[in-house]
């Protein structure tokens, strides 16, 4: 995986590009957004860390300019605002997640791992377990041909359930892939989107494709 760090603190960037580097990531680090933007645009990237406080352009137009471009790669940001308004134009702006400074390594390097787990841009447009498909290009649900109806969150853990399907996937896992961003640990966010999806797809059949396995966490299979 070859990752790009975009951050002017020689002190911070040397801190991320030795760590990621003792973790066998291929490292870059660049100092202004300029510069960052146009080895990111140029270059063959798995991921971009971005600092918001950049010299020659701050790190906000930065990825407003890359996603305009296109560029479809997961973007980490790195920012000294902890407000929520903040955090939340970030991702709006197409920002995958964000850690806050001061932060441990541990947790940058969690969100990192995180973000490689995604799927990458060229991916089957349909997925099938038995007689669930998922169609991706038009996010369109079925089991046995009949049109589930879903919400946005639903389907994405449900999308990534049947892209690990016979593997069991843990809360963490799920909810780091479904939210891209810190939740609460005693949240039970993942436990109530799956009983949606149970009802929504299992209730009608007599073979249960979601299964539980309890203290680790929940997994889709054929039979």
């Amino acid at each position: 995986m070859r990752i790009l760090v975009i951050e002017d603190d020689p002190t911070v960037g040397q801190y991320v590009k030795r760590g990621l580097e003792e973790q066998r990531y291929a490292v870059d680090l660049v100092a202004d957004g300029d510069e960052g933007e146009r080895r990111a645009s140029s270059e063959a990237y798995d991921l971009v860390i971005l600092d918001m406080r950049l010299p020659k352009k701050p790190g906000l137009e930065v990825l407003n300019s890359l996603r305009a471009k296109g560029f479809e790669k997961p973007v980490l940001v790195l920012t000294a605002q902890d407000a929520v308004d903040a955090k939340v134009t970030t991702l709006r702006a197409g920002a995958d997640d964000y850690v806050t400074k001061p932060f441990a390594f541990e947790e940058l390097l969690a969100r990192v791992e995180a973000l490689s787990r995604r799927p990458q841009t060229i991916a089957p447009h349909k997925l099938s377990v038995g007689d669930l498909e998922l169609d991706q290009s038009t996010r369109e649900v079925r089991r046995a041909g009949e049109l589930i109806e879903l919400t946005p969150k639903e389907y994405t853990v449900l999308e990534y359930l049947m892209r690990h399907a016979s593997r069991v996937m843990s809360r963490t896992l799920i909810t780091e892939y479904a939210w891209g961003y810190h939740f609460d640990p005693g949240t039970n966010i993942v436990d109530v989107v799956i009983n949606h999806l149970r009802k929504k797809i299992d209730a009608k059949h007599g073979h249960k494709m979601i299964t539980t396995v309890r203290g680790v966490g929940y997994m889709i299979k054929e039979s």
